[in-house]
């Protein structure tokens, strides 16, 4: 299956072709970047020399011949391209927002005029399967609810208040140079940032929604000195207090087909490239305060990663289908 990648020059980007190169169904053909058009995919990406050999292109979005489609491009980007790109029957995993929201909730949050909205499957597998499994274009989720929703999803109906405080490596921000990334600022630092208005709130509240819950949602991220991974601790203020063998049953039906969640010791190392999501938990006397604790990779499930697994649902493949890799620890 020929594949393009619209914005191929980016973390995510790079490490979309990474996962790729080891798809026994897949075959890039198309690398985009406007600003390294002409030059050899491997003159950034330096870990890739010798795994592909193909130079960026920057072609009109109807110039684009392949079969299926990824665009890591930046928010509002990705409109430019994703509805020629469903009209030519090109199937699509969208890594940016543009598609992750109802309409009206998209531009509230991004301050930005839709120019080319449909509604979209909401790309978390573990919850929306049957969805992305009949979808030609799928919205991939934000890395920050991914590993958030994943950690609370099984207390979904008993919570009453869902508290998430997320420290994510520094790769999250992109590969752009800025005040806030430079070494000095974040080396021996955990910096939070946008504290109560992220704009990644409201896809954490969708899919609590999705899941029949009404509590209520707060997060808080934080900058962390690392540069993968995201770790997030999920307080779960439940509405009846509950018993460890009642935590554990739930969790355990609720995650006991999904190859990509696994209920052990969540640290980042363990996760560190590959496509997992490790969760543990650990219920207060009282049975009243849940504490759920997810780690993913940012780049890998955060992005790239769940992209393919996407893709494999999409197109009928095995879902793990180059994404089939450990971690790597230490």
């Amino acid at each position: 299956m020929d594949i393009a990648i619209v914005g191929a020059s980016g973390y995510a980007g790079g490490d979309l072709i990474r996962l790729l190169l080891t798809h026994k169904e897949a075959n890039i053909v198309c690398a985009t970047s406007r600003k390294l058009a002409g030059t050899p995919v491997t003159k950034d990406h330096i870990h890739l020399k010798n795994l592909i050999d193909i130079e960026y292109t920057n072609p009109d979005v109807n110039d684009i011949d392949a079969d299926f489609a990824f665009l890591a491009v930046p928010h509002t980007a990705a409109m430019q391209y994703a509805g020629q790109l469903k009209e030519r029957g090109i199937k699509t995993v969208d890594f940016s927002a543009d598609y992750r929201l109802p309409l009206d909730v998209y531009e509230k949050t991004y301050g930005v005029t839709h120019t080319a909205y449909f509604k979209a499957p909401y790309g978390l597998p573990e919850l929306h399967r049957e969805e992305i499994a009949k979808a030609d274009f799928v919205a991939n989720p934000g890395c920050f609810p991914t590993g958030a929703t994943l950690a609370a999803a099984p207390m979904a109906k008993f919570a009453e208040t869902i508290i998430y405080d997320s420290k994510s490596g520094v790769s999250g921000a992109g590969d752009s140079v800025s005040e806030t990334t430079h070494y000095p600022n974040v080396d021996e630092n955990i910096n939070p940032y946008k504290i109560t208005v992220h704009r990644h709130v409201p896809e954490m509240r969708q899919e609590m929604a999705f899941l029949g819950s009404s509590a209520s949602v707060y997060f808080t991220p934080h900058l962390l000195p690392a540069i993968r991974g995201i770790i997030t601790t999920a307080h779960i203020l439940l509405k009846e207090p509950m018993t460890k063998e009642e935590v554990a049953a739930a969790y355990e039906e609720f995650y006991k087909d999904e190859h990509f969640v696994r209920l052990q010791h969540a640290k980042l190392g363990g996760v560190r490239g590959s496509n997992f999501c490790d969760i543990n938990w650990e219920l207060e006397a009282d049975g009243r305060r849940l504490v759920a604790v997810s780690a993913i990779d940012n780049l890998v499930k955060g992005a790239a990663g769940q992209a393919v697994q996407n893709m494999n649902i999409m197109c009928g493949f095995d879902e793990s289908e180059g994404i089939r890799m450990p971690g790597m620890f230490p």
